[in-house]
């Protein structure tokens, strides 16, 4: 059973994943980044670019995911780095630093709030520019003109898009209408005003993106239910070779 609540830190959100005995559900892109804990281990989920289906059985987790930007800062990795990647925490800190955090975490009653804890004591302000980047990309307005209202020129936009997400600002453009998308559709929107809202150029289109990123139709794709990591900046209020 996949439960969240929405964290102290800034857009975060505190997630644990119980199994249930079901086949284990992909985890779609939705521009985030999460750093997770699963038996005694703690590990760092990079921003993906398609689905990504869990191996082996399922097993509990505890996961804090991260507001798209902001989990480089914490890290000290560039997010392309990491970029449809599971990587432990112990290749990307000091292995006693890490010895240390994940003795806390396995000590405490509630693995994901430790998780929240440890976060909220190293997290850096977020970048106020980025933040609105992803505002305006999430409600579907140009890139273009969000880069000409924030100032920064195309080349200046995608080198700091692959640092903070991982990939290009098309890329990340394209990962939040998925996400819009799978908002209107899991309300009972019919797809094709589903296409017309999310922004699509019509139903085919939509079509199309959903099996790229996910490996499935829209249908097969609800009828999984929620998935782990795809829920969407909008639907919380308020991831190769050469990205656009």
């Amino acid at each position: 059973m996949y439960e969240e609540r929405p964290s102290r830190l800034a857009g975060a959100v505190v997630w644990t994943n119980t199994p249930t005995g079901g086949v284990p559900r992909p985890v779609l892109p939705d521009g985030c980044m999460d750093l997770l804990w699963n038996e005694d281990r703690l590990l760092v989920a990079g921003p993906d670019t398609r689905a990504y289906i869990p191996d082996g059985p399922t097993v509990a987790w505890a996961g804090l995911r991260l507001y798209p930007g902001t989990a480089p800062a914490l890290l000290g990795v560039p997010a392309h780095e990491l970029r449809d990647q599971r990587v432990a925490l112990a290749d990307l800190w000091p292995a006693a630093e890490v010895r240390r955090l994940r003795a806390r975490v396995e000590a405490a009653k509630h693995p994901a709030t430790a998780l929240e804890e440890l976060a909220l004591e190293r997290a850096a302000p977020p970048d106020p520019e980025l933040r609105r980047l992803v505002t305006a990309l999430a409600t579907g307005r140009p890139i273009a003109a969000t880069a000409d209202r924030l100032g920064l020129g195309p080349r200046q936009l995608h080198r700091r898009s692959l640092h903070a997400f991982g990939y290009g600002p098309k890329t990340l453009a394209r990962i939040l209408r998925l996400q819009r998308a799978l908002a209107l559709a899991r309300r009972g929107v019919p797809y094709a005003d589903t296409a017309a809202r999310a922004g699509y150029a019509d139903q085919a289109h939509l079509s199309r993106d959903v099996r790229e990123l996910s490996g499935m139709t829209l249908t097969e794709l609800l009828g999984q239910g929620r998935a782990v990591r795809g829920q969407g900046i909008g639907e919380r209020g308020t991831r190769e070779g050469s990205m656009d």
